[in-house]
């Protein structure tokens, strides 16, 4: 097992950690969050970082880095709209999303194709695979995550800054929403275009 998907794989035990605290951690452990929810993002870029530098990227590593990113967006929202700091919409949305996206992925991993390779049109890969959107969309939600996180803390000591917090937390993660649905158009509109080119 190469060191970029130990990266990967390291996030699973991290983000147990992280609901833990969430749900058990008191004051101090949900303050503790914060920080640790800035690091399981950065370890998603950290892995893929690492995989180009020493030239290990693989098909295995980009199916992991997805699942990694699946589950650690899909508990985060779950776990804040639980707690409810979020409408269950959220997580909704993005699980079916996640469903519909991950479905057609499968196709082209049968295929020997990573996610990014199976979007073969230029404004399609641009919103799926485009260096600006994909930071624009890892801001988001990593600002989502953590504004939530800091508002959950503020809130345990009753501090009046977790209104601030919470609103900042709500319009992220509304973008993420929108975001999220946007950039899911281009994997189920290739699907199509694999059935009509069948015919």
């Amino acid at each position: 097992m190469n060191l970029p998907t130990l990266i990967t794989i390291a996030r699973f035990p991290l983000l147990i950690v992280i609901v833990l605290l969430l749900y058990f951690g008191g004051a101090p452990g949900r303050f503790v969050v914060v920080p640790l929810t800035v690091l399981i993002i950065a370890m998603d870029a950290l892995d893929g970082i690492v995989a180009r530098r020493r030239g290990e990227e693989t098909l295995l590593g980009s199916v992991l880095d997805i699942a990694a990113d699946r589950a650690v967006e899909i508990i985060f929202w779950v776990v804040y709209a639980h707690i409810g700091l979020i409408s269950m919409i959220v997580p909704i949305t993005f699980i079916i999303r996640g469903a519909l996206t991950d479905s057609v992925r499968e196709v082209g991993y049968a295929r020997g194709q990573s996610a990014h390779a199976q979007i073969t049109n230029d404004w399609g890969h641009w919103i799926v695979a485009g260096r600006p959107m994909r930071a624009g969309y890892g801001f988001v939600k990593a600002a989502a995550f953590t504004t939530l996180a800091l508002t959950l803390a503020l809130e345990t000591v009753e501090l009046p800054l977790a209104g601030l917090a919470w609103l900042s937390a709500q319009a992220f993660s509304w973008i993420s929403v929108l975001l999220c649905i946007v950039r899911g158009v281009p994997v189920v509109y290739e699907a199509f275009t694999w059935e009509r080119n069948k015919v």
